[in-house]
This record gives structure tokens, C-alpha cells and sequence, in this order.
């Protein structure tokens, strides 16, 4: 067993009742666990990764797949729901439990959430209650492909330690894209531009500050534990915007925005949208050891920076909420490790106390964490205990 107690729970957010209803390819199902890890076995297409996609549910977000709603709806069906009981650290030495869920309908404007069987104000709500990291095959190309899915990326990791950051990154957007239809017109209402441009300022220097705070603490914890299996990986914030904080007053940053946005006017209208601010930075990781780029390094090397940067982000998470360690959702995350590194990770996640959720098309993949995980096989939409 790893340093935690990988079977009290009480240092842990962890799933003990998972229901899905018309979920993906789930009519229904009700699973019962306990705070350990989970490991997921089957075959291809058996509905694995859908039962991790509904636990990404759990939190705010568009899901570890960032699919359309109607698509999460199983064929026939008009609406899906997710619902779970929590069991989550409530003190020293009692843990507590708590009731969430979420669901849509089609041809409604999102997600609706519920508490305690109570409608919750906002999906947002989730973030408060379960902090969850996730690592998909579809995220191997995060270092060669666009900078949007490497803000999103970093975005998800910001939100695990600030549950406020997702309304802020939609406030900005949503301001703007009125800023960009203003814009559309001929002789737009100046007064209404200057409202929409002040607001912009402020939620982008928030959004920019929470972001490089957390990325000052990411790099903390993995300067902790250079020198590992996996490699160590360098992060930074690129971007125009970002390069005028630098330490300065968040007010002189703000203004210093708003003109340049109303600068910006004529070019940003010929252009179709906005050019400038924190929608358009990217994360930079590099390898340290080769001192290369991520996206030149290796497939295997990019695997491992990946992994490195959930784990340490993992232990960040932890410490911020008080020792609760996070939920981590891994696909497929087992396959394309050496043996050496599949017991590396194994032993970080029980050292953790995670209820890591992890899928495999191999059980003998997971030998070295079975004694201290529950298992299930998954095929046609059901689930048998192993």
C-alpha cells in the first residue's frame, strides 16, 4: 500500500454512488464503491471512458471530452442525468457525504446542477464540491496542436485551485463577443463600447493574475520533485497581454488595456474580433533536461511531461484544499507506460489518496495497484466487480 491509507477515505474527495441515466450508452446504472481507486477494464468501445466522462460531470465544465450536450444524450432519449454521493472530509476525523447531480435536456441552454437534491444557482457550484485533473489520448497533442486547447488546459488547472475562475473566463468571453458585434456596426454607441472595454479590463486582469498565480505555485511543486521517473517539465504564460503585468498594479494594467482596446477599434472591426488580451496566450511547457520544447520532444517524452504536470498539479491541489487530495481521471493512461513508470505512477496515486479513476483494455496492466484499487469489468453497458 502507498503513504496514504488508500481505504479510509478521510483524506480524499471520492465517488461512493455513481447513477447515470440515458448517459452515453448507459440506460441506466447505479455503481457502489468505496474511496479507493478505480480501475476500469473492458473492451474497446464497451463504455469505459463514458463513465469518466459522466464523473467529469461532476464538476463544472464542459467534461473531460468538451462534447455538444445533445451528443452526451443516449440514442432514443430526450435528456441524461448524472448523480452522485460524495464522500468528502468535513473535519479531522469524520468525513461527510454529500448529494450532487446534473443534467440536460435538449433544447435547454445548458447544465442544470442540484445539491442535495436542492437546484443549485449555477453549474458553477460544482467546482466548489469536487475538484477533479484528467488525462485522455485525445490530450497526446496538446503540445503540437493549436493554443486554444492548451489554454483550455491550463484553464482546468486554475479552476481546480480557484472554483471562480471558470465564471471569470466567461464573463471575459461573453464581454467581448458583445464588444465584437458592437463592433459590426458602421457607427457603433461609443458610451456602450466604453462600458463593455471597462469591464473587459477588469475581468482580464483577474483572469491573467489568477492564471500566472497558479502557474508560480505549479512550478513550486514540481521543483519539489525534480528528478523523478517522469521528466521534469518548464512552464511559462506567454502572451502580449501577459507580458504587461510583470508586477505592476492591477489598476494601471486595466487602464492601460482600455485604451488600447479603444485604440484597437478600427483593426479589431476589420478583423472580425478582438487581437488583444488573454484569450489569445498560450502555456509554453519545455523539457528540462533537453532544454526542447515539448512539441519536439519525443511521443513517449510528451506522455510523460503530461503526466508530470497532472501529478504535481495533483499535490498542489491537495495542499491548497488541506490535505483533501483531488479526483483523477486517467484513460487509457496505463498503456503506453514501461513497467518502471506504470509503478511510478501507481505509487504516486496512492501516495496521494486519490480515488483516481483509470481504464484499460488489459487488467494485467494494473497488477501493481489491484491489491489496493476495485475493480470492474465494463461491457455492454454494465458493470461486473472483480
Amino acid at each position: 500500500m502507498g503513504e496514504a491509507d488508500s481505504g479510509s477515505g478521510r483524506d480524499r474527495v471520492a465517488v461512493v454512488r455513481l447513477t447515470l441515466t440515458d448517459f452515453r450508452n448507459y440506460a441506466h446504472l447505479r455503481l457502489d464503491l468505496d474511496p479507493r481507486p478505480v480501475v476500469l477494464t473492458g473492451a474497446n468501445g464497451a463504455g469505459k471512458t463514458n463513465l469518466l466522462e459522466a464523473v467529469s460531470y461532476l464538476t463544472a465544465g464542459r467534461g473531460m471530452r468538451g462534447a455538444q450536450l445533445d451528443s452526451v444524450i443516449r440514442l432514443g432519449a430526450e435528456a441524461f442525468a448524472v448523480a452522485a454521493t460524495i464522500s468528502r472530509p468535513i473535519g479531522p476525523d469524520e468525513p461527510g457525504e454529500i448529494d450532487i447531480g446534473t443534467g440536460y435536456r435538449r433544447g435547454d441552454s445548458g447544465r442544470v446542477a442540484r445539491v442535495n437534491h436542492e437546484p443549485a444557482p449555477a453549474v458553477g457550484t460544482l467546482a466548489e464540491l469536487v475538484r477533479a485533473l484528467w488525462l485522455t489520448p485525445s490530450m497526446d497533442g496538446l503540445f503540437t496542436g493549436p493554443a486554444s486547447d492548451r489554454r483550455r488546459f491550463l484553464d482546468r488547472l486554475v479552476l481546480t485551485l480557484d472554483p471562480g475562475h471558470a465564471s471569470r473566463v466567461g464573463d471575459f468571453e461573453k464581454a467581448m463577443r458583445q464588444r465584437n458585434r458592437l463592433l459590426e456596426d458602421q457607427r457603433p454607441d461609443a458610451r456602450w463600447l466604453d462600458g463593455i472595454e471597462q469591464a473587459m479590463a477588469e475581468l482580464a486582469v483577474a483572469v491573467a493574475t489568477a492564471r500566472a498565480q497558479a502557474m508560480a505555485r505549479l512550478t513550486d511543486a514540481l521543483n519539489e520533485r525534480a528528478g523523478g521517473v517522469f521528466p521534469d517539465p518548464d512552464i511559462a504564460i506567454v502572451g502580449d497581454f501577459e507580458a504587461t503585468l510583470d508586477g505592476r498594479a492591477a489598476v494601471d494594467v486595466e487602464a492601460e488595456y482600455r485604451a488600447a482596446l479603444q485604440g484597437a477599434r478600427r483593426r479589431d472591426a476589420a478583423a472580425g474580433r478582438t487581437l488583444l488580451g488573454p484569450h489569445r496566450c498560450d502555456l509554453a511547457v519545455a523539457h528540462r533536461a533537453r532544454n526542447v520544447p515539448a512539441a519536439l520532444a519525443s511521443t513517449g517524452e510528451q506522455k510523460g511531461l503530461l503526466i508530470a504536470l497532472i501529478l504535481a498539479h495533483a499535490r498542489l491541489v491537495r495542499e491548497a484544499s488541506g490535505g483533501v487530495a483531488p479526483l483523477l481521471l486517467l484513460d487509457e493512461v496505463a498503456a503506453h507506460l514501461d513497467d518502471m513508470r506504470r509503478a511510478a505512477l501507481f505509487a504516486e496515486i496512492l501516495a496521494l489518496g486519490s480515488q483516481a479513476w483509470m481504464t484499460g483494455t488489459d487488467r494485467a496492466l494494473f497488477t501493481d495497484i489491484a491489491a489496493d484499487s476495485q475493480g470492474f469489468e465494463v461491457a455492454n453497458g454494465a458493470l461486473s466487480a472483480i
